[in-house]
């Protein structure tokens, strides 16, 4: 056939003139995906000619493998190159005019009245059209590896027409280039595309070599996707410097990971990955995009749900499943039986580290859980069976510094009755006997765990519980207060009480002659305490501290971390009383003064009152500067 002669001209068939627009509204959320789409293939065409030539269904050639990108910012033009399989003029009214364009019908069919903005386009085998999102015209010039194959090129300006001529192409491979449109100009620029490239291809095998038509080129030019994925290496052949190497390049995170899990199994699906366990802040810190999905090395999305379960997105790492197809819709995710599996065993990896490291290494293990415990309570709470599996490794820091398994400590001897006496009568706490024990599940709590929240600000509840020896657990994280509450409805019989909000174990039956009630007088109309009462405190006690319901408080905190509601003080107003230390000198001292000079007492009273706010929390700014000058006075009467 004469070159100067045109193979053909005509029309796709396919019925609506307006299917590329619609392609380019809802195939993709970001727009720069072409580039992967279209690189992708180049890997795909070089992955194919590789397999007949291991097959020696095609003849071996030494020239390597290699995918090209050019940028020409004075032609406007951004192209994709590969030697690979390439295609006869055949292959492409196959694949480009046949197979796509069906795929694109079935896409117009079912999507063009849709709202959903889903990434769908694998799933229809589109591919090659998402260049059509930044190109007016797109040319393929192909030369297919079988012997004899004649070169062709292929273009569209994006409606239902296209052309099908002779090539001047004399490399086995294909060429694609997108003539720009003007809303998309900026891939002409070379770091603009090298940004994108190295997002979804820096762990591609095959090199890429990016050129810029603008820039001399020299013989030193290296493809920029030159580092192998670690996850691709045995784990029992990864050094700890090798992963924690690879955690610095990948996350851009100058500190070392606490530890990590090593991801790699054949069956029943492929999976490879790593997944880091980051030092987190006490507050939650921004999580998307810290768990990067892979398909077969190429970038997919990061933050996918449907596949990583959301407590695990407070780690960091990278998961390579090329079961997965590069493009599906999340519905399509949320019901695949593979992703299902996929997201199980994940999370069961994850537990197992834990557990492994608390059996094999529990001084490191305890020394990671002040990072790590946000994330393990996160997950429990989220996932019940997480919580079942990594139970045995579930940990509280106590106050000394020491650490105990919650197990352990929430442990209520099996002989303990409601009322913390013991009785061995072998009842239920739900029946009725005639031991003259009470067995009322309603009744007080058979073990009280006392935690602080805040060391400094507590400080002075920490210390009178250290001088009686009362033990008590150091829970600091915003997500405590649900956690407990979470452990309470697993541990029945078991209650948790902040050290400001019960004082019964610091108590002591011993008596005082002085008159309670005159003491207690010089402490009412307090704004915010609901009662005022006298206790004898053991060693260490205060001369009076301020004590909270733990129900009010918890309701309060919660509240507020969920948001949304006004007026919260007066929706769960907290519960305080002011308990007054029989104990301490003071006492017998304002009892005294308020028979001889009340003023004086009141005063002294005053003073008192905001000690016990002082040991609670800061004071307001005015308050504060009554508290001082009254701090003066006091002083000028000593």
């Amino acid at each position: 056939m004469d070159e100067n002669k045109r193979f053909e001209s005509g029309d796709i068939s396919i019925s609506a003139e307006n299917m590329l627009p619609i392609i380019k509204k809802w195939l993709y959320s970001e727009k720069d995906i072409f580039i992967r789409e279209l690189v992708s293939n180049c890997s795909d065409a070089i992955s194919k000619h590789a397999r007949l030539v291991s097959l020696s269904e095609a003849p071996a050639d030494e020239t390597p493998y290699r995918i090209t990108v050019r940028c020409d910012a004075s032609a406007g033009t951004l192209s994709f190159e590969d030697n690979g399989i390439g295609m006869t003029a055949d292959e492409v009214r196959k694949y480009i005019n046949q197979v796509a364009f069906s795929g694109a019908k079935d896409f117009l069919e079912k999507y063009k009245d849709s709202s959903e903005d889903a990434q769908i386009i694998g799933h229809f085998g589109l591919g090659f059209y998402s260049a059509f999102m930044a190109a007016k015209r797109v040319t393929i010039d192909t030369l297919s590896w079988q012997e004899g194959a004649e070169a062709v090129t292929w273009a569209s300006e994006g409606g239902s027409s296209y052309t099908l001529d002779h090539s001047d192409r004399t490399t086995r491979g294909t060429c694609v280039t997108l003539e720009l449109d003007d809303d998309s100009k900026e891939y002409t620029d070379r770091w603009a595309v090298r940004d994108v490239l190295m997002k979804y291809f820096r762990f591609l095998p095959t090199p890429i070599y990016l050129e810029d038509a603008g820039t001399e080129l020299t013989t030193e030019e290296k493809p920029i996707n030159d580092t192998p994925p670690l996850w691709e290496k045995n784990p029992s052949d990864c050094t700890d410097e090798e992963y924690r190497e690879f955690y610095h390049r990948v996350f851009l995170d100058p500190a070392d990971p606490l530890f990590w899990v090593h991801l790699n199994i054949d069956y029943p699906f492929r999976l490879k990955g790593i997944l880091y366990f980051p030092k987190l802040k006490n507050e939650f810190e921004s999580v998307e995009g810290q768990v990067k999905l892979y398909c077969s090395r190429v970038f997919v999305a990061d933050n996918i749900k449907e596949v990583i379960p959301e407590y695990l997105l407070l780690l960091k790492g990278c998961i390579d499943c090329p079961d997965l197809p590069l493009n599906v819709s999340r519905s399509f995710l949320q019901n695949d039986g593979t992703v299902t599996r996929l997201s199980q065993h994940i999370t069961r990896k994850v537990a197992d580290r834990l557990l492994s490291l608390f059996k094999t290494d529990r001084d490191r293990y305890n020394e990671c859980w002040d990072d790590i415990n946000p994330f393990v309570k996160y997950a429990c709470l989220r996932d019940e069976k997480f919580y079942e599996r990594v139970k045995p490794a579930l940990i509280f820091k106590l106050l000394d510094g020491t650490y105990k398994t919650v197990d352990e400590y929430l442990a209520v001897p099996e002989d303990a009755n409601a009322d913390g006496e013991h009785c061995d009568c072998g009842h239920d706490h739900d029946e009725t006997c005639d031991c003259g024990h009470d067995h009322d599940e309603n009744a007080a709590p058979r073990k009280i765990v006392y935690y602080a929240t805040d060391e400094n600000v507590q400080a002075q509840y920490i210390a009178m519980f250290r001088a009686n020896g009362i033990e008590a657990v150091l829970l600091q994280h915003v997500l405590d207060n649900h956690f407990i509450t979470f452990l309470e409805t697993k541990n029945p019989g078991v209650k948790f009480r902040r050290i400001d909000s019960d004082l019964s174990e610091l108590e002591n039956t011993a008596e005082t002659a002085v008159d309670a009630a005159a003491v207690e007088g010089l402490f009412a109309g307090h704004a915010g305490v609901k009662t005022v009462k006298t206790s004898h405190l053991a060693a260490g006690g205060a001369p009076a501290v301020l004590v909270l319901s733990e129900e009010s408080r918890r309701m309060q905190e919660m509240a507020r971390m969920f948001g949304g509601m006004d007026n919260i003080e007066a929706m769960f107003p907290e519960e305080r009383t002011l308990v007054l230390n029989s104990a301490h000198p003071l006492y017998a001292k304002l009892a005294s003064l308020s028979g001889t000079d009340p003023d004086r007492a009141k005063l002294l009273a005053e003073h008192i009152y905001d000690l016990a706010r002082i040991a609670q929390q800061p004071l307001a700014a005015a308050d504060m500067t009554a508290f001082l000058e009254r701090s003066a006075k006091i002083m000028e009467l000593v």
